[in-house]
């Protein structure tokens, strides 16, 4: 990640090339055809990309890197959150990388060149870097640098509009950002309507030949994937608000500041399984055994002062595989807790019970804390139409019992989460329907160690073999079309 800001004679270049992005993404963002053609499955807009060179002759970045590959989509939805909030999660670093989790795995705030407007973002121009990902290590991060700019356009909408400065940072050439962004519009009864324009060139040729189709599709980086955490990121906002019990099946006294404090919790634990995954610059993962998309991966870090994590070195393991099953069933069948046993082996010590749970909005979007003998562990399953993930920690049984309870403090209750990324292998499968299709699925546990040598990572290896290979067994097991 790049720490040097522009210096002074850059900045006004930069302004002008912010100034001119925003003009394409207001330009962009409205369009319909010839610009904007349907996806094959019909579920995006996707860019025509001689009508763009047509409209925007010469482009901004410049001409298109024959060497890259161009991804361009737009979608659109409503979510119930005030259009400013929006706004300012879109302009505070720490807000969005936290909102949008499951896809920045890194981000800086370099230099802010413009705060706007005072008591608003209007005309901010920040200089930024960030680092997006899917979670498996079979799909390298993609970098950017670059400058993002706000502006109010109206009294009841608002832009943000982001641009690759590759004329400033050429290592960063890999994955150009030509004018991305958002609108953001007031609508009534508290809700705003947000488009999402995404448009990179990268250069893709290091992604796995099982996750090309999902990555082509737009799924894996386009703005449908934006819309849909956004989409998930607000409904978890609501319920965290909302004054509602937290579920028939409690067993436990959870307090309405304690409801709260657990799904701040959950929220820190699914963030620790996004960054678990994401390898920034200078890391990456090593392959443990194996061979082929299959293999295990791990990577170390060392953590010192985040009292959210036990200290010492933490290593990632992590394997995806391409399974013959729909999305909808693995994710039903990961989240079970009748079926729990069969895959996690510290379930299979005993029975394992929801004491409590926490629905978000959609089925199969919740909260759990599941009691087993003497322990407890903290679930979290969620889904959309680009992804589902089931993410879960052991979690001390005091310190939870204090935070469900009393509404303390999450923040010092350690964790090393653990879980599910599950995708569907290319465009067409909607997640959450039932049908045919076929999965991407990534295993990863966080797993505290004395030391990283090729001799202790046996059990590593036997673990997560163990894990990938009963899921197999299991989810293919009633499907009389697949040839074992």
């Amino acid at each position: 990640m790049y720490g040097a800001g522009p210096s002074e004679a850059d900045k006004s270049l930069i302004a002008k090339l912010a100034v001119s992005a925003m003009e394409e993404l207001v330009t962009m963002a409205p369009g319909e055809a010839p610009l904007w053609i349907t996806s094959t499955d019909n579920t995006l807009k996707c860019l025509d990309e001689d009508e763009y060179l047509r409209t925007f002759p010469g482009g901004i970045n410049g001409p298109k890197d024959m060497g890259l590959k161009s991804e361009a989509s737009r979608f659109s939805d409503l979510f119930f959150m005030n259009h400013l909030k929006l706004v300012e999660i879109m302009m505070d670093v720490n807000q969005w990388s936290t909102m949008f989790s499951g896809i920045v795995s890194r981000a800086m705030t370099i230099e802010v060149l413009s705060a706007g407007t005072a008591g608003n973002y209007d005309g901010a121009l920040q200089v930024m870097t960030a680092e997006f990902q899917v979670p498996s290590p079979l799909v390298p991060t993609r970098e950017n640098y670059f400058v993002r700019y706000c502006k109010k356009l109206d009294n009841k909408t608002w832009a943000v509009a982001d641009v690759s400065l590759d004329s400033l940072c050429p290592a960063s050439n890999q994955c150009r950002r030509r004018p991305s962004g958002c609108l953001i519009q007031q609508w009534p009864n508290g809700y705003s309507k947000v488009t999402w324009v995404e448009h990179v060139e990268v250069d893709d040729t290091d992604v796995h030949d099982i996750y090309k189709s999902l990555v082509n599709s737009g799924l894996a980086f386009g703005a449908k994937r934006w819309i849909m955490i956004l989409h998930r990121q607000c409904e978890r906002f609501t319920s965290a608000m909302a004054n509602i019990p937290a579920g028939d099946c409690q067993e436990v006294i959870v307090t309405p500041e304690g409801r709260k404090s657990m799904l701040k919790l959950a929220a820190r634990m699914t963030l620790g399984f996004y960054t678990g995954l994401g390898v920034t610059t200078g890391e990456r993962w090593t392959t443990l055994s194996g061979s082929g998309a299959d293999s295990i991966r791990i990577m170390t870090r060392t953590n010192i002062d985040d009292p959210g994590k036990p200290t010492g070195t933490i290593l990632t393991a992590a394997t995806s595989f391409w399974i013959p099953v729909p999305p909808k069933k693995v994710f039903d069948f990961l989240r079970d807790v009748n079926t729990r046993s069969v895959w996690d082996i510290i379930s299979s010590q005993g029975p394992v019970h929801e004491a409590a749970q926490i629905a978000n909005y959609g089925p199969g979007n919740c909260v759990s804390l599941l009691s087993l003998d003497k322990m407890f562990i903290l679930q979290e399953s969620c889904t959309d139409s680009t992804g589902s993930y089931v993410i879960y920690a052991p979690v001390d049984i005091d310190a939870i019992n204090f935070v469900l309870r009393h509404g303390a403090n999450p923040d010092y209750v350690s964790l090393l989460p653990a879980g599910f990324a599950i995708h569907p292998d290319g465009p067409g499968q909607n997640v959450g329907e039932v049908g045919t299709g076929e999965s991407l699925l990534t295993v990863a546990f966080q797993i505290l160690v004395d030391s990283v040598t090729p001799g202790g990572m046996s059990p590593v290896s036997s673990l997560i073999n163990c894990t990938a290979d009963r899921i197999k067994l299991e989810v293919m097991r009633d499907d009389p079309n697949i040839i074992r």
